[in-house]
Parts: structure tokens; sequence; C-alpha cells
């Protein structure tokens, strides 16, 4: 039996190739793994010996050549290509430990070049690896270090690989194949400025119980790269499995989070924020998010941006919730909340990302691809257009409030005060009637002064900022852009409203 060693990922390899020479098999190799082996004490056939050509053109060629691929294609079961490897003095290879140049991790670097990434393409190993996989009936393809210690107890107890293992790593070596070949063609087509298609890779994290309802299946997949912000790369430090719906809200609600570097808490239901707080610690923050709304937070999500106290963990503790993240959980909190079996906590990264991201939708039979809404302008005195200009703390409100509707379903209204939400009008068909729930909100909650209010998009008519002039609010937010603006402004004008125009809009479908 032999085995053709060659690996840039060089972990256990050693041992994996002494353990297959202790049973038997001769090991080829090539270069570097090949001097990595015999430095080891071990007996290594150099490749050059086996196809009896050097390797030419820096290593660029050196396997292939027919005595390696007729080595790994040819069937045993048929005897014409059996008599074809004894006419032309092959052997046949029974196992491939190949694993490919590193071309992910170069481009990875800051100021790669393109002849850097060109040269850590990999041509002989996806070859060997194909070939392998192809004809795994009688080749075993092992690609991940992970899976030696398998290979090896088959070996062992068997004599060989069982048949149901060998399909197994042929699958494995060519989703091993097609992601390095997608990172190269990806790499290739930006340089190349092509758009033509779209490669996306992502790995399974579990599967999940049910999707939005028990009767739909749902798996989660996560990035192969570890972002901040993602409930995907959330450590759970406690409570049940995640749904499908947990994970839709936690993302939401990680998303609104970022937007806030002073202490902030969010509490939300069906990916809406139902309240949520600015403070001057992060206990202050908790207390305005849950106020804010009372009864909504009941079964809902709660995120931070600050470590997780005793103070906090403690008032949260006869509060009915199915999630709460934060960066951190003090040792104190984890004891607290982990008396609530079902409650999921979850250690989330919460360090800069503030980059450009995309953010993918599907659609039946297609999907959409845009940049995600990471931007969010200032809110400032200059943006005023009415006569009467927003105090400094209706400034302040003003950003906090605008922070917060874009992450509202649209047609969106959020009204504020003080640093924390008081009422919330998510995803009416009119924009008005956004507003009289937010509003009537407010006013159900005893808060009829000083109120400032912000809208994702433009105010279509001067409906709204006649409604809102009867509840108390003095400050409106909006992008502005309506044929009809100066009809909002007036009716602002009128009734001594300040209202800013931000230029920028924040729909949410």
């Amino acid at each position: 039996m032999r085995a053709l060693v060659s690996v840039s990922d060089k972990r256990g390899v050693v041992e994996f190739a002494t353990q297959l020479s202790k049973m038997g098999w001769e090991i080829i190799s090539t270069s570097g793994t090949l001097a990595a082996l015999r430095n080891s004490g071990l007996e290594v056939t150099n490749i050059s010996d086996v196809t009896g050509f050097p390797e030419i053109c820096e290593g660029r060629v050196k396997t292939l050549h027919p005595k390696v691929h007729g080595g790994l294609l040819a069937r045993r079961d048929k005897q014409e290509h059996m008599a074809q490897l004894a006419e032309n003095n092959i052997e046949t290879i029974d196992l491939v430990c190949v694993n490919l140049y590193p071309f992910e991790a170069t481009i990875a670097k800051e100021g790669v070049t393109m002849e850097e990434a060109v040269e850590n393409i990999d041509i002989g190993g996806p070859s060997m690896l194909r070939s392998a996989a192809k004809n795994y009936a009688s080749v075993s393809v092992v690609c991940d270090p992970d899976d030696y210690q398998k290979v090896l107890d088959e070996i062992r107890t068997y004599g060989n690989t069982l048949p149901a293992t060998r399909l197994s790593l042929s699958a494995k070596a060519y989703t091993h194949t097609a992601l390095y070949d997608s990172h190269i063609a990806t790499y290739m087509r930006k340089a190349a400025g092509l758009e033509e298609k779209l490669f996306l890779q992502f790995d399974a994290v579990q599967s999940l119980r049910y999707g939005e309802n028990p009767h739909q299946q749902a798996s989660f997949y996560r990035s192969g790269q570890k972002v901040a912000y993602s409930v995907a790369y959330a450590r759970q430090l406690g409570g049940k499995e995640l749904s499908y719906n947990n994970i839709q809200d936690a993302n939401a609600a990680l998303q609104i989070v970022r937007e806030f570097s002073e202490p902030f808490c969010v509490g939300l239901k069906h990916m809406n924020p139902c309240g949520a707080g600015v403070g001057a610690d992060i206990a202050e923050a908790w207390k305005r998010a849950y106020e804010a709304d009372k009864v909504s937070i009941y079964g809902g999500i709660v995120a931070m941006n600050r470590p997780l106290t005793a103070e906090v963990a403690a008032l949260m503790k006869p509060i009915f919730l199915e999630i709460v993240m934060a960066p951190a959980f003090e040792p104190e909190a984890l004891e607290i909340l982990s008396t609530k079996k079902n409650l999921r906590l979850l250690e989330v990264e919460m360090n800069g990302q503030k980059e450009a991201q995309k953010q993918y939708v599907g659609v039946t039979g297609g999907l959409l691809v845009q940049d995600a809404d990471i931007d969010c302008l200032a809110v400032v005195a200059e943006q005023c257009v009415t006569e009467r200009k927003p105090t400094e703390q209706e400034l302040v409100d003003m950003n906090f409030g605008w922070r917060i509707v874009k992450h509202v379903k649209s047609n969106a209204i959020v009204v504020v005060k003080d640093g924390m939400t008081l009422g919330v009008g998510a995803g009416q068909m009119n924009r008005v009637g956004s507003a009289e729930i937010a509003l009537n909100q407010a006013k159900n909650a005893g808060h009829t002064e000083g109120l400032v209010l912000a809208s994702d998009g433009f105010l279509p008519f001067d409906d709204t900022v006649e409604l809102a002039s009867k509840y108390g609010v003095v400050a409106i937010v909006q992008p502005g852009g309506s044929i009809r603006d100066e009809d909002a402004i007036a009716k602002a004008n009128e009734k001594g409203i300040a209202m800013l125009f931000t230029g920028m809009r924040h729909f949410k479908h």
C-alpha cells in the first residue's frame, strides 16, 4: 500500500505518516513535506523517484504526471486499467494526504500583490485531491488533519478505510477544492472588474428544531470570517438552544447596539425595539430600556454594550426574557441569571467592526445583495429648516431617536425624551398611522411634553406634524426630500416645532 503525502498545513502530519509507515505503508512525498518527514527519521520516497522526472519551474510542476494520476485514477476492478498500469510501469497509490497552498490567508494580508497571490494558487494539490476523490472506491483522500486519527484507526482495524468513510472523505475533498477555487475566482474576478457571479461560503453551526413555524425545517450557518456584533460567533453561557426566531431577533438587537458608544441597552420583540435607553452606566441604561415598555419586553431579547453587572442581573431576574446579550458577564451576574434554566445568555464580541459589509436577502428564485446600512449621520443644528431651533438636549435626543428609528420596520416613527424611547410605531402602511401608535404609547405612559419624534423616511404631508403637535412633540428629525417638504416645514413653524433634515433615509423592509 502506498500513500502520497504533500501538505501545506503540517499539523499532525509527521505522526500520521509515521503510523502509516509502521503499518507497512510506503510513503511518497514532495519537497517541503518530504524534508519534514525525513527530518523526523522516516523513510520517504521522493516524488521525483516515482515519476522519473525532476520538480521544475520552482516547484510549479512536480505531481502532474501519469505515474501519479494513473496510480490514483485506475479502477482496480477493471482488468484493462490494471494492465495499462503494468505496461507503463505505474504502481497504484492507495491514499492521498494533501491540503492546499494558503491562498485565502495570503490575500488577507495587508498590501499583498497579485504576484504573491498567484504564486499561492495550488495546481498539483487540487488535481491530486480530485483524482483521488473520483476514485474513492479504491483510494482514501485526506485533506483535513482532524480526519487523521479516524483513518489510522480504520486501517489498523480493517486493513483499509471503510467504503462509507472513503465516500465521506471524497465529498470533503471536493468541498475543499470547491471552496479553494471560489476564493481564487472571487479574487481574480474582483481584480478584473467582473461581477457576473457571486460565491458565498458558510459553515453549518447547527440544525434548528424548526424555522419560523414548527412545520418549517431550518439550519443555521455562519460565514468563514469572524465578525463583531454577530450572534453566529457568540458564546452561549447558559440556557436552551437558540431557535430560528431567537437568532433573527438577536441579530436585530445587535445591529441596534452597534450604533452606540455610550452605555446603552435595548429590549426587542419581533425584530423591532420595544424599549431602548442610554445612561451614565449600564444599570441606568437598562432601567430606561425597561421603563420604556414594561409590557412588550415580556418574552423579549435584551442586548447591552457594557459588561452585565450583578446589579443589572438582579433587576432582570424577575422578568421573563428569552435572551440576554452582553460583551461580558460578571461572575455574580452569571450566578444570578443561571438560576433561570431556559434563559439564553450570549457573550458577544462588540469591538470595532464598522467597515462596510454586504447584506444578503433571499427571494424566491433569487438573492438581493446590498451594502449593510451601517452609516448614520450625526444630527446637528445646521440641519434645522424651521424658525425654531432645537435646544442642546433636543439635539441629543434627536441623535438618540435617529439611531433607533433606522432599525424599526418601515414606515417607522420613534418618540423619545431624555435618552429613552417612549413610543415606537413600526411597519404601518402609512406614516401617520405609525406616528399615532408611537404618540399614543407615549401619552398612555404619561409623557405629553417636550417630546422628540424621529422618522425613518420623509413626511409626505403635514399631517404627521399636525398630529405630533397635539401630543407634545417639540422637535422632529427626518430625512427630508419630499416634493411637499415646504408643507411640513410650514406646519412646524405654525406649531413652534423645530425640524431637522438629515438628507439620509433609513428604510428597513
